[in-house]
């Protein structure tokens, strides 16, 4: 299992770019294999690793994820490759739906057959960031081009979590990207699912990328208290809260990786033996602590 970081956008000397460059330089000193960032409503994921990623070691770099909705696919498809062009081929593009309350209440798209958006979306994202031509006409999408674009090839993931996008994940993307999603769901479901989607394709065994939240700490009670606080949003979305009640899970608290040392190593010896390809930590309290143990499982 490799060994990755979730990025914060917290600023040095009031400039987020340096903060972005410091964390991939210290993820790079510490043996990750990537860093990753998510595209809420601060940074373009996309942009800013970019601009931090040509300043900094070499590292794989990742979007956890870039909503697909408010970008058309052959748009992002050119804004991935350049990217990945700029970064030396060292881009991964990690994708998802969103969220109803989002793309309906912020964007103002429909949010009807999250499903079929998704397919069309890939029918046309995919073989273009191949360098492919596409002429396609769906139902909701259109396209009717070829990139000329540099840095074609990238790999693409997929936020996957119910089994028809788990299935059209293993079928024509890399792998999955996963966030509040326990071991016992990736052994059970995510897992499974994928892989035979994958193996029916004959497409590679796809990489799973987990992202939980971290923390080692001779408090877990007060750990998990303080998750529930800060990841509380998590529990009400019906994707999430979907995978944590699979998890028999009450709250997002209940899947953070929390413990002492040994405590910790286990679990993430278990989300290894689940599945996991990748995992991508989120550390939110202890965070020195929780680096320390990190930095020796990926460098063990």
């Amino acid at each position: 299992m490799r060994y990755g970081i979730l990025l914060s956008e917290s600023a040095k000397d009031g400039d987020p770019i340096t903060g972005l460059r410091d964390q991939i330089a210290g993820a790079a000193e510490r043996g990750f294999t990537s860093a990753w960032l998510s595209n809420i409503f601060g940074l373009d994921a996309i942009t800013a690793l970019t601009a931090a990623g040509v300043q900094a070691p070499p590292l794989e770099l990742g979007t956890a994820v870039v909503p697909t909705y408010p970008r058309h696919p052959a748009v992002l498809a050119q804004q991935a490759m350049t990217a990945n062009a700029a970064l030396g081929g060292r881009f991964t593009l990690g994708i998802g739906l969103s969220h109803q309350v989002v793309i309906e209440g912020v964007y103002g798209y429909s949010f009807e057959r999250p499903g079929r958006h998704m397919k069309e979306y890939l029918d046309i994202l995919l073989p273009l960031s191949r360098g492919e031509k596409v002429s396609y006409q769906g139902e909701t999408l259109k396209a009717e081009l070829k990139l000329g674009t540099p840095g074609a090839g990238l790999p693409v993931l997929v936020a996957a979590l119910g089994p028809r996008m788990l299935k059209l994940a293993g079928t024509v993307a890399d792998g999955t990207v996963l966030w509040m999603t326990g071991p016992k769901t990736i052994a059970e479901h995510i897992a499974p699912s994928i892989r035979a989607a994958a193996a029916e394709a004959g497409r590679p065994e796809p990489r799973i990328v987990c992202s939980l939240p971290i923390s080692v700490t001779d408090d877990p009670e007060g750990a998990v208290a303080r998750a529930n606080e800060i990841f509380s949003v998590y529990g009400t979305l019906p994707s999430y809260r979907a995978m944590l009640d699979r998890e028999g899970a009450a709250t997002p608290g209940d899947v953070a990786v929390v413990g002492d040392e040994d405590t910790v190593l286990a679990r993430l010896d278990q989300l290894r033996q689940a599945g996991v390809t990748d995992f991508v930590a989120s550390p939110f309290a202890g965070r020195q602590r929780t680096l320390d143990l990190l930095t020796g499982a990926a460098k063990g």
